[in-house]
């Protein structure tokens, strides 16, 4: 089984990210399922505004799209940003949505039988905000959203706090949550929506 990890922040590489540390918990737990994890950050890649799969140019997203298409688990990081997920995520999202028109052979929408989660950073009040508005999106394109499938923290995950511990159990079953319905809809996919 695959997955893909879109950390979301607004810093590149090499910028310390908190989004970056708790989304690599995230990857951690899914590894230790046996599951392989592509990760990167959008700020590192040229991804001009619409909603086309290919924008033309020096547009990366085909790349990320065909790693989408070939994965069965997607996690998006965001730090939470005036209350929202970052302008980046919201490109990603963007981006995202020509998945919506978009078939596999046997006529069913691409994202079906695939599951997501969201990592959120930030303060409290802004976190459920971003947590809700990505995973209502990322259902709105087609993907699955198991129960406890997200993850939050106020702060970077590898300073010592008392949120720590919990941001890591959170992390561990949101992993646990992800790969356990991902195999579930293998077994037993969804229908093709009715025309």
């Amino acid at each position: 089984m695959r997955a893909v990890v879109i950390n979301c922040t607004l810093k590149a590489t090499p910028q310390v990210s908190a989004t970056e540390a708790l989304a690599d918990v995230v990857a951690d737990c899914l590894r230790e399922r046996d599951v392989e994890v592509s990760a990167f950050r959008a700020a590192d890649l040229s991804l001009p505004p619409g909603t086309a799969t290919d924008m033309g140019g020096s547009d990366a997203w085909p790349g990320v799209h065909d790693l989408l298409t070939g994965a069965r688990v997607l996690v998006v990081a965001s730090p939470a940003r005036l209350g929202r997920a970052s302008s980046l995520a919201w490109r990603v999202l963007e981006r995202m949505s020509a998945m919506r028109a978009e078939t596999g052979e046997d006529g069913r929408p691409v994202a079906y039988d695939k599951v997501a989660g969201v990592v959120a950073t930030g303060q409290e009040d802004g976190v459920r905000h971003v947590v809700s508005g990505i995973g209502g999106a990322l259902a709105d394109i087609g993907y699955t959203i198991p129960g406890h499938a997200w993850v939050h923290a106020p702060g970077d995950p590898r300073a010592a706090s008392r949120d720590r511990p919990r941001a890591h159990r959170a992390a561990a079953t949101m992993a646990a949550n992800l790969v356990t319905t991902a195999r579930a809809l293998e077994a037993d996919p969804l229908e093709r929506p009715s025309s």
